[in-house]
């Protein structure tokens, strides 16, 4: 146990952490390794090609069949990814003290995500693919104008449309942690739509608050979990910490990387799509005067995960960077021993290790390690 932690962790729960942390990795290596197996299947053994080719033979060429293709690679990667969602949530997290889903809500979870996946992605692949067909040689600027204002659109809807859909949210109920709320706010110069509370128990144990929206759509949201764990004070220092994301503009920093990234995608796909060697290069055969839309859609969704990967130390990087920054943050406005005292009970409670590896945090962490990150808050108190 490191002696910073030693009075208020016990040694069993160190233990606990250490052996949660092991067991997601392991689950994530299985996982990752048929994933990659499944991968050069698709690929390089010939997958793609045969369902293409099947799917071509079954309803002709056209935007329909490339629809069909894409949803077909989604359905076949969500069947394989069935029994590993299963295990994590009713074996893993069950094993650790965690799950409270039951079976019947994993399932309802998963025919309305799969409802709205349909409802939102179809038409979404249809004006994609159809700009494919029809836009010339810079569709691609135009499909990524196209889902950058559909990503600005679900940032305004999702708080009060969708997520609905899937959790209840009531309004914080009136008393001494609404207030403190409400001054911090004031303190933050911070306008939201509400207050509210989500019953996130129904799923899990672990803990967290979040806003979400834009503009006048943003909501402030406490899973129910988090508020029976931490006394007022610690609810208030995290979400000062959550506020000083926005505050310190990580937010709109995040928005604006992930709309350079998309543009940059976009225009290698524009450049890829019309080379052979990118399909050749990956086990398909593209139909030379027909239409292949979907198809180079299709490839690219597999691979970009593959070339983009070296990309990942450096989004951990500036990540960490923003915590640090959201910390100081709450330092400032709301209390830095509470947010230590609210930190120190969510490592405990959601079983976080507090000695990861330092290259592994290097790489894949988003958030610094527990020792450094609670360092950093003593010296601002």
């Amino acid at each position: 146990m490191p002696a910073e932690f030693a009075s208020q962790i016990t040694l069993a729960d160190h233990q606990k952490a250490a052996d949660y942390t092991v067991a997601k990795l392991q689950l994530g290596i299985l996982e990752s390794g048929l994933g990659a197996i499944v991968l050069i299947g698709f690929t390089l053994l010939g997958g793609l090609q045969i369902l293409n080719t099947f799917l071509l033979e079954s309803l002709g060429p056209g935007i329909v069949q490339q629809i069909a293709l894409l949803i077909s690679i989604v359905l076949i990667s969500g069947v394989i990814d069935l029994p590993f969602s299963w295990y994590k949530q009713f074996s893993l997290e069950e094993r650790f003290g965690f799950n409270r889903m039951t079976k019947s809500l994993f399932f309802s979870d998963m025919v309305k995500g799969a409802g709205l996946g349909a409802v939102i992605g179809i038409p979404l692949l249809w004006i994609v693919l159809s700009l494919m067909a029809r836009a010339g040689d810079f569709w691609w600027l135009w499909a990524w104008g196209v889902l950058s204002v559909f990503s600005l659109l679900m940032q305004w809807i999702f708080p009060s449309v969708i997520a609905p859909i899937f959790n209840k949210f009531q309004a914080l109920e009136e008393g001494a942690l609404k207030t403190q709320i409400e001054a911090l706010l004031t303190r933050c110069d911070f306008a939201s739509q509400g207050l509210f509370v989500m019953d996130g128990s129904k799923r899990s144990a672990h803990g967290n608050a979040f806003f979400a929206g834009m503009g006048k759509a943003k909501r402030i949201v406490f899973f129910d979990t988090l508020i029976e764990k931490l006394n007022p004070g610690e609810v208030e220092a995290v979400l000062a910490h959550e506020l000083g994301h926005y505050k310190c503009n990580h937010i709109r920093k995040r928005l604006l990387v992930s709309f350079a990234m998309s543009f940059a995608m976009f225009a290698i796909l524009g450049w890829v799509s019309a080379q052979p060697w990118f399909y050749s290069g990956l086990g398909v055969m593209p139909n030379p005067s027909g239409y292949n839309g979907g198809l180079a859609l299709a490839l690219f969704m597999l691979v970009a995960p593959v070339f983009s990967f070296f990309l990942t130390p450096l989004s951990s990087l500036s990540s960490r960077k923003h915590e640090y920054e959201a910390d100081g943050f709450a330092a400032e406005k709301s209390s830095a021993n509470d947010l230590i005292s609210a930190l120190v009970k969510l490592y405990q409670d959601n079983a976080s290790t507090l000695t990861p590896d330092p290259i592994y945090t290097a790489f894949y962490s988003s958030h610094p390690p527990a020792p450094l990150r609670i360092a950093n808050l003593k010296r601002l108190t």
